[in-house]
């Protein structure tokens, strides 16, 4: 029986298969795979979603950070343009898969989980998403914080930047609340706004420090290679890090792409270009304090403080923007999908919303930016070994073990061939386990600590490959003539409006 169509390289289901699925227990609104005309992002989205989501206090923290720690200008830039190269690979690569089948992350986490087992890796990216949520909250509470004290009498309230936060944070939870819905509209919009304001705090370090010459004449305070790559490394790893969380659920968006072309054109351009210039406008910035201050000031909201009022009102609106857009986008969309995973008949993208709110509150974002080297070391680094073993499982499951072919009914049926034993892939189990027990080994071996500075890519590595080798005879595989089977394969142009027919006729509630 024909359950799905493929054209145009995007696969979806046929009228009927749709209706069989409609009473799953493992569907809902948001988790079912999209229809052909839902796929309408085309490489504009794309990169305005990337633009929204790359210029946000923790990438200028994260490049102005490694210069605390004693890189150069030059260094730093090259670290973080390096690790977004090695990141995009992955996104790229876990895209074509929301692209082309149509769905989100927890249900392409069910493909090398299992129907239960995608619980892990989708609660796993959801407890670093929430910490990043609490992050982005913090720091725009911070700049409210400035502003209120600069001017008013607010210092004399106690604890008045927690109070600050906490409104902040509350802002936030009620605009996810109402669900990502308008966020390809809202990226559109926001994304050249918050690079004429990443160009003026640029132009004002130009001014104030005398021109380029004396804010990057600050030179390393590394003395030989070896104290250079003992931070390089892990610096590196954090960087990857920083957006391995979306190299996972990108499919979340990728879902609505227009095209392969899209995607590829709109990420390739936006990922690496809008991080190396938001993270020179960082590392030129903080480079410039050292000049006009006097010390490295690498926290904006502590930046603020130094100007005028209307100056601190101008930022104050830039930093709560950048928080929203990425907040939106990359910090609620994946917990709140992962929430709905759990219990896709009962809870809702808004009841995953509040969750995640309260999961960033348990988290401690005063704790992790409290220090650089715990946000760059101990947070980012240590979320880096997480995620990358998934990563390299997602990777090496749909390009390697299934070459693109699956089917999209058996996803929503708890006892189809995506259940495995009793909805466990104990493969992918095993492999998550190994790939972070050989990167944590790292901390505790002596002489093996590049496997904890490169935990990332150590995880990737290895879990993909026992992935790979785990699964290379598993009976979940389909074979060319299974597939086939199961699909409608029609080349375009053609009339496959009535065949390819719609689970619902209106558009997607949430992104």
């Amino acid at each position: 029986m024909k359950t799905q169509v493929e054209q145009d390289g995007i696969v979806t289901l046929t009228s009927e298969a749709a209706d069989s699925l409609k009473d799953s227990h493992m569907l809902n609104e948001d988790l079912r795979p999209t229809t052909k005309e839902e796929h309408h992002w085309t490489a504009y989205n794309f990169s305005s979603l990337w633009i929204g989501m790359c210029i946000c206090i923790p990438t200028y923290t994260m490049s102005s950070g490694l210069i605390a720690l004693g890189m150069n200008w030059w260094q730093a830039i090259v670290t973080i343009i390096l690790g977004n190269l090695i990141v995009l690979v992955p996104i790229l690569l876990n895209t074509h898969a929301g692209t082309k089948f149509g769905i989100p992350y927890p249900v392409f986490a069910r493909l090398w989980f299992g129907s239960k087992g995608a619980h892990i890796p989708a609660i796993a990216r959801a407890i670093v998403a929430a910490a990043w949520f609490g992050i982005n909250c913090w720091y725009g509470g911070a700049a409210i914080d400035t502003l209120l004290v600069s001017m008013t009498g607010w210092e004399n309230v106690g604890g008045h930047l927690f109070i600050s936060f906490f409104a902040f944070w509350a802002l936030n939870v009620i605009v996810a609340y109402r669900g990502p819905e308008s966020i390809r509209k809202m990226e559109a919009w926001a994304a050249p706004v918050l690079i004429v304001l990443g160009l003026a705090l640029l132009i004002w370090a130009i001014v104030a420090a005398g021109g380029f010459g004396p804010m990057l004449s600050a030179p390393s305070k590394f003395t030989s290679a070896g104290q250079f790559f003992t931070i390089f490394f892990p610096s590196l790893t954090g960087v990857i890090a920083f957006w391995a969380t979306l190299a996972l659920n990108i499919p979340d968006f990728g879902r609505y792409a227009k095209s392969q072309k899209a995607q590829i054109v709109g990420q390739s351009i936006a990922l690496p270009g809008t991080m190396g210039l938001f993270a020179f406008i960082g590392v030129a910035v903080t480079s410039a304090t050292v000049v006009i201050f006097g010390q490295a000031i690498w926290d904006p909201a502590a930046l603020m403080s130094h100007f005028p009022p209307f100056i601190i009102l101008i930022g104050t609106v830039g930093i709560i923007l950048a928080a929203l857009t990425t907040n939106v986008a990359a910090n609620v969309v994946a917990p709140a999908r992962a929430a709905e995973n759990l219990w896709p008949r009962k809870i809702t993208f808004a009841g995953g919303a509040v969750l995640t709110g309260i999961l960033a509150l348990a988290m401690q974002p005063w704790y992790l930016v409290g220090n650089i080297s715990n946000y760059i070391f101990v947070f980012l680094g240590g979320y880096g070994a997480l995620l990358g073993p998934i990563d390299g499982i997602a990777i090496v499951d749909y390009w390697i073990v299934r070459q693109r072919k699956l089917s999209l009914t058996e996803l929503y049926s708890p006892t189809g061939r995506y259940s495995y034993a009793s909805g466990f892939n104990m493969k992918s189990i095993y492999a998550f386990l190994i790939g972070i027990v050989i990167s944590v080994l790292g901390l505790f071996v002596p002489g093996l600590h590049f496997l904890w500075d490169n935990a990332w890519t150590i995880g990737l590595i290895v879990s993909g490959c026992v992935y790979g080798y785990l699964m290379k005879n598993d009976s979940s595989r389909l074979t060319d003539a299974e597939y086939a089977a199961i699909t409608v394969v029609m080349d375009p142009p053609s009339a496959s409006k009535d065949i390819a027919g719609n689970m619902v006729k209106q558009g997607p509630e949430n992104v």
